[in-house]
């Protein structure tokens, strides 16, 4: 169980609608998404491959622009952490409609 599916449990609000702009890391990096753009088959292999302690969104805004643009750029076909998290939501998107 992810945290977040522990949080809404324990808030709840298992049932309750997922939020689009809040999609856990799991569901947008999945690994159809991991092994089209990198050569990484999960989310977490890549950040690990990078010394990347990322477990939410917000260790990832954690790590320094730079660092984590660079090795986007070098581990994946993405320029940068911005190109690659907008691919991402608008697959996830695409796929949930």
């Amino acid at each position: 169980m992810s945290f977040d599916d522990l949080l809404k449990e324990l808030q709840g609000q298992k049932s309750v609608q997922e939020d689009p702009d809040n999609v856990s890391l799991e569901k947008l990096f999945n690994e159809s998404f991991m092994r089209k753009h990198s050569s990484h088959h999960s989310f977490g292999d890549f950040v690990t491959k990078g010394n990347f302690q990322v477990e939410t969104h917000e260790d990832i805004n954690n790590i320094p622009d730079e660092l984590f643009d660079r090795h986007v750029s070098r581990e994946t076909d993405f320029p940068d952490w911005k190109s690659m998290l907008e691919q991402a939501k608008a697959d996830h998107a695409a796929a949930t409609k």
